[in-house]
Order: structure tokens, then sequence, then C-alpha cells
């Protein structure tokens, strides 16, 4: 899939059966394709007409499509002409084929791409023919169900072909309360990985089309052209070499208006500078001795900054900043005067080896709940000593919680004043200690542990526990080693944490 969109000019029959006026239509759009870094294309159509019309109405005029199909028909050498100008002008060439036999000579004449009109999407002997070459594929959808062009993109794709699909509302022209663009980005979601593209039959005038096709995703583009000269007249839906113009114009705007997609973009130096000034800075509420861990409630964020120092946007939960020089109220904290330690690739990984072992136990829970990190003596020590907990639900008459033990993690010997627990041990095993008694809890098995009853647990293998308790409060824990109290960032909360 190319980088730049692809632009057809549909000529269909704007040859009129005349060869030098089909050339001519070429060459005027090769010159107003100068300038555009765009990829572009002239397709033709092809009939053989002694097949495709019933030896019955060949002769009737009074039947529109008849009567145009025969007006306009050209021999094969006279189509080859016309393909091989595509080709001089430096034009990628593509051609629709009405018929079987049409399939054979687009083949023959040495085409880089074969279009499928939306009218014979699912003309199934048509499309075993097309399915037999070797050429790329554009399809139209215009007038087909979703189980229709469902059924076409899987009998191509189990073929290998390479495709592409065209939203297209067949009506000439098309009415702009018509275009229904929104399909574009229906197509995408349905056909991941295909290349979606745009086929309009909007009146030549209008370029408001083109520009949101291509801010919804779309990256080929059809349009019927013509040259009107005093023998022959234009169509309402096809555009002349001066509208194309405007329309790649248009679509110019529009490419440079999205800018970049499939990655954050980048900013302006002018972008950057109003952000930063408009940033709050961090200073010093009190005064800080050099080696102190500063805490929210040292600093106060203003503005105006100064470059260098830390703003608000560096106070994340996830880092640490000690200072390596003492602070005086009101003054600045620069980033080179504090080491800053970031945790949250730790905190990642706790999230990551908390998900596995919910994984592997089976436990179920709601995806839209807080993850609670316990640290008891720290993040650096989380795997000698921690949980992590999910509260599913938390009301002032009962809490359930699932309890998350990693291999190897212990959980520090605490009691509750206030709240009553039961541990039904969903997976894995861990040995519960409850009042200095040790005994081995397994799968299944249910422990109540009453209030004011000290309790400590760990696991060798790891283990989930589902704990059913009257309401919970984080002020009702209480620890043997009182230095856990003492710690208020030893809890740690992510959300968003299930993909």
């Amino acid at each position: 899939m190319s980088s730049q969109p692809l632009f057809i000019f549909e000529m269909a029959n704007n040859h009129m059966g005349d060869v030098a006026h089909g050339i001519r239509i070429v060459r005027e759009l090769r010159e107003v394709c100068a300038g555009f870094d765009f990829r572009f294309a002239v397709k033709l159509q092809y009939r053989h007409l002694p097949d495709f019309i019933h030896p019955d109405f060949r002769a009737r005029t009074d039947l529109k499509f008849v009567k145009r199909f025969s007006e306009t028909a050209l021999s094969w050498d006279d189509y080859r002409r016309i393909k091989d100008a595509i080709v001089e002008q430096g034009f990628i060439s593509m051609c629709t084929p009405w018929d079987n036999a049409s399939v054979d000579k687009i083949v023959e004449h040495g085409y880089d791409y074969l279009k499928v009109p939306s009218c014979y999407l699912t003309d199934w002997p048509l499309a075993e023919k097309i399915a037999s070459t070797q050429l790329p594929l554009v399809i139209s959808t215009a007038g087909e169900s979703f189980d229709d062009i469902d059924r076409i993109v899987s009998f191509y794709q189990h073929r290998d072909k390479p495709l592409a699909v065209m939203h297209c509302v067949g009506e000439y022209p098309t009415a702009d309360d018509n275009l229904q663009l929104n399909q574009i980005e229906l197509l995408q979601k349905r056909y991941a990985g295909v290349e979606i593209g745009y086929s309009t039959h909007e009146s030549p005038e209008q370029c408001e089309a083109v520009m949101m096709a291509i801010a919804k995703g779309a990256t080929l583009f059809e349009k019927h052209v013509g040259v009107p000269t005093e023998k022959y007249a234009i169509n309402a839906y096809s555009a002349t070499p001066a509208q194309i113009r405007l329309w790649l114009e248009a679509a110019r705007r529009a490419q440079a208006m999205c800018g970049v997609s499939g990655r954050r973009h980048g900013f302006s130096a002018a972008e950057q500078r109003t952000l930063g000034d408009l940033h709050r800075a961090v200073f010093v509420r009190r005064a800080i001795q050099a080696g102190e861990v500063i805490k929210l409630e040292d600093v106060f964020l203003s503005i105006p900054g100064t470059a260098g120092q830390l703003v608000g946007q560096d106070l994340s939960k996830y880092t640490e900043y000690r200072a390596k020089r003492a602070y005086a109220v009101n003054e600045a904290i620069m980033r080179v005067d504090v080491d800053a330690t970031d945790t949250r690739s730790v905190i990642h990984g706790i999230v990551r080896d908390a998900k596995a072992m919910l994984k592997t136990s089976g436990a179920i829970v709601p995806t839209q709940l807080e993850l609670e990190v316990s640290h008891h003596y720290g993040l650096e020590r989380f795997r000698e000593f921690g949980t992590t907990t999910i509260t599913v639900v938390n009301r002032e008459a009962y809490c359930k919680r699932v309890i998350l033990v990693l291999p190897g993690q212990a959980h520090p010997e605490q009691w509750h004043e206030l709240k009553d627990e039961t541990y039904h041990l969903l997976h894995g095993e861990i040995e519960l200690m409850l009042e200095g008694v040790t005994r081995t809890v397994r799968k299944n098995d249910v422990v109540i542990i009453p209030r004011r009853v000290k309790h400590a647990f760990k696991s060798l293998g790891g283990a989930v526990i589902e704990e059913i308790s009257s309401a919970y409060a984080q002020s009702d824990s209480y620890y043997t080693d009182a230095t856990i109290a003492q710690n208020p960032n030893r809890k740690t909360y992510v959300t968003n944490w299930v993909d």
C-alpha cells in the first residue's frame, strides 16, 4: 500500500468512439496533474459488443445504454492506442471489463489494474474470470449489501488477489445529501487491512466531498473526466481538466489539513513556546534540605516559570524527586538540582504480572475497576512484601475484594478493629498465620478471620483470594510493624489497567 493517494480518472465512454479525442483527454489530464505529489491513473472501459448486447437489440436507439455503447464503440486496436497514450503520459493504466472476453483483452494489453464496476460486483461468472488474472483489483460497491460485499471480498481474498474497495453511490450525478461519506469509515472497520477509496459521481464543481473523504481516511479517488469540444458535449457528472485541477487542489489542501496518520504529529516551536509559557512551574513552599524527598505538600505551582524548571506535568505519582541542594521558601526547583526516580516501569511490571495471575487462575473481575498495589516497605521490596487488590464492591454493610499474591510474596501481620473477613481461596495455596499459628490454605478452602485477630500470609507459588467482609476502610488496617503505618505512600492505584 503506497503512502501516496491514487487519483483515478475514469474516461468511460467520453472518448466518444474517437481515438484522437481519447488521446487528447489523456494529454490534457497530464497537464493539470503537474505539481501534485499524488499517484494518477487513467481508466478505460472494455466491452465486446457482439457478446455484450443481444443480437435482437443492437440496432435499438431508444434504449439509453445500447445507444450509448454502440455509438462510442472502439476496436480493440483503437482501445490499445489510447492505453498506450496513457502509459506514454506517465499514468498508471486501469480498465474495467464488462464481459468475459474483455478480461482477456485487458490482460493482453498489459494494464496495471483491473477495476470491477458496482453493477457487476457479484456477477460470479465474471468474477471467476477476473480472479484467474494476476492483476490487482479495485472494486466499487454502489447498491450492494454488506452480505454481498462480504462474499466478494472473501472470494477475492481467498484467491490471494490484491484488493482495494471503493465506496460509491450509483446516481449520476449524486446529490450532496446522498453522498453517504460515513460509509468510508464503515468499510475501513469491516475490511481491516484493505485499502478503502471513494468513487465520486457528485457535481464536477463540488470539491468538498473529496476533502471529507480524505479526512475519513480514503486513499483512492475516482472521478469521471472528459473534454468538451464543439463536436462533443460532456455529461453532468464528468469533470473537465480545469475542474479536475480544482478537485486536486482541494484534495491537496485536505491532505495538508489532515496531516500525518498512524502516529502522533510533530509540534511546532511556536506551539511548544505557547504551551510552555502557560505550564505551572514548581516553587518551594517550605525550606527543604539537601537529600530530602520533595513531597507535593512541600511545593506550590504558579506562573511564570523559568527554562529548566520543574512543572506540574513532572509531578507524577510514579516519580520521586530528591533535593540535591537546600531550597529556600519561594525558590524555583530546577531539574538539574533534583534526583528523579521513575517507578512507572516497576508499576507496569506489577500490572503485567497481576494480569497474568488473573488469567492463570481463571478468576473473572469487572475490567473497569481500579487496581490497588500495596507496597508495605516500598516498591523496591514489593516482590517480597505486598499484594495487588481489586475492590469489586464496598458498601456500608458488605465488601468484596480480590487479592492477588504473586509467587514468593508475603503480607505483613495486621488486624482490623471494625472489619470481619472471610477468605475464599480461588487459586493456588497460602500459608496463613492467625494469632501466631500457621496453617496451609488450599484452593476452595474458606477461612473466617474475625476482627482484632492478627493475621499474615505468604505464598510460594502465587494465589488468588476472594475476600468477603464487612465494610473496608484503609484506616482500619493496623500493623504489628508500626513503621508500615508511618509510610503514607504505601499504596499506588492504577486505572485503565486492562487491555
